[in-house]
Order: C-alpha cells, then sequence, then structure tokens
C-alpha cells in the first residue's frame, strides 16, 4: 500500500513539474528568423543584401585581421621560439601561450583600439561619419602602427612587385601593400629576438654535451642533463618579466 501511494506521489509530482515548465514556456516569446530569396526593382535591397554579405566577410577574415595586422604574430613567434630554447616542447601549453600573445596583443594595441573606437565606431553608430568615413577611420590608427613597425626595405619590396609607383609620402601607400610588408617584418624581427633567445640555452647544452663526452656517459641524452639548468637560469634571471618586457617595449 505505502509503494502505491509513492508512486502516485511521484506520478503527482511529475505531472506538476511538467504543468509549471509549460505554462514557463508558454510565456517566453522567442525571436524567429526568415530567410528566402525575393525578386526585387528597390537599389535599396540590393545594397542591403551586399552589406550583409561584407559584414559576414568581414566576420570571417577576423582572426586573420587580428593576426595579421597586430603585434599578435611577432608575440606568438617568439613566445614559441622561447619554448623551443627551453626544450620543454609542450609547457607552457599552446593554448596558454595564445591567450597570453592575445592579451599582450590587446595591451599593446589599447592606444589603437581607443582611437578607431573614439573615432570611427562610435560616431558611425551616432550617425555623425558615414561608412566610408568610418572605415577611413577605422583603418586610420591600424596603419599608423603598422607603419610604425614595417621596415623601408620591406614596403619597397611589395610596392615594386605591385607595379606601382613609388607613394610620394607614407599614408599614400595602400593599405594591401602595407599589409604584407607589415608581416614580413614582423617575422624578420621575431626570428632576430628567437635568434637572441636561443644563444644562452645553447651554451648550456653545449657545455652538458661536452661534460658528458668528457665523462664518458655517451648514452645519457645531454638535453637531460642541461633541462633543469636551463629552467634554473631561467628562473633566476626572471626570464618571464625579462622576455614580455622586452618584447612590449620592442614595440614603442
Amino acid at each position: 500500500m505505502s509503494k502505491t501511494i509513492r508512486s502516485l506521489s511521484l506520478i503527482c509530482l511529475v505531472g506538476l513539474l511538467l504543468a509549471v515548465t509549460q505554462a514557463a514556456f508558454a510565456q517566453v516569446t522567442l525571436p524567429t528568423v526568415n530567410l528566402g530569396f525575393k525578386t526585387t526593382d528597390n537599389p535599396n535591397d540590393i545594397v542591403s543584401a551586399i552589406k550583409i554579405v561584407l559584414v559576414m566577410t568581414v566576420l570571417t577574415l577576423a582572426p586573420a585581421i587580428l593576426i595579421m595586422m597586430t603585434a599578435f604574430t611577432r608575440i606568438i613567434i617568439v613566445l614559441s621560439f622561447l619554448r623551443q630554447a627551453l626544450g620543454v616542447q609542450q609547457m607552457p601549453p599552446n593554448q596558454l601561450l595564445v591567450g597570453l600573445a592575445l592579451f599582450l596583443t590587446f595591451f599593446i594595441m589599447g592606444p589603437a583600439i581607443t582611437d578607431i573606437n573614439t573615432k570611427g565606431v562610435q560616431p558611425f553608430i551616432a550617425g555623425k561619419i558615414n561608412q566610408d568615413k568610418a572605415l577611413e577611420e577605422t583603418l586610420a590608427p591600424l596603419r599608423k602602427f603598422m607603419l610604425a613597425q614595417t621596415r623601408p626595405a620591406d614596403l619597397s619590396l611589395f610596392v615594386r612587385l605591385a607595379k606601382m609607383e613609388t607613394p610620394k609620402t607614407l599614408a599614400d601607400v595602400p593599405t594591401m601593400v602595407l599589409v604584407p610588408a607589415f608581416v614580413i617584418s614582423e617575422l624578420k624581427t621575431a626570428f632576430q629576438i628567437g635568434f637572441i633567445i636561443f644563444l644562452p640555452f645553447l651554451v648550456i647544452d653545449m657545455v652538458a654535451a661536452s661534460v658528458l663526452m668528457a665523462m664518458g656517459m655517451m648514452m645519457l641524452p645531454p638535453v637531460v642533463i642541461s633541462l633543469p639548468f636551463k629552467i634554473m637560469l631561467f628562473i633566476l634571471v626572471d626570464g618571464w618579466s625579462l622576455i614580455i618586457g622586452s618584447m612590449v617595449s620592442s614595440f614603442g
């Protein structure tokens, strides 16, 4: 008899919960999206459709824009060189390196992001400027940053490859020419910093290998002995502060 009562109570409780859930969802208003194709003679409808396609394209290219037009490229390459120089293949993990590179990029690009927001985004939202002007004001801080970090030789290379006349001023350099020149310059700078990072750790590896050969311990890999010393050296010189500080200062 008690089992029957408990079963009935459980059924009533489940029914009550279902009724409450149904009543709650009955009061929820869900948005709907209608997608379809239709013919139109209104040019404004066509322009609106093109704008949507362009916005979706920009959102798709957002990761590439972040990588190619900011400080991210140099930072992530230098951090990767540092991990290789230390000899720890998975420490720090890739997710941590990418996250650190992203936050350092936001820190370095802070002034440019502020200018983009105050001169391009907010006036466009307020309706004070049109789309063309907003795009120009948005690109201006990024172009200023890239021009400051781009080597003249790399810029001249892509101007020559584009088969265009030599710009009279840096402001006349097209963005499509500036971006690849900036990326090449960042790669060169990052590899130079990586070479400097490798040197002290390479010395430790050579010393460890020489000591092991002198002791006749040919079967023991030198990296097993040198790894603790490299980590200890990196800690003693406060390596993270030194690397991050020098890398951020290199954008000044």
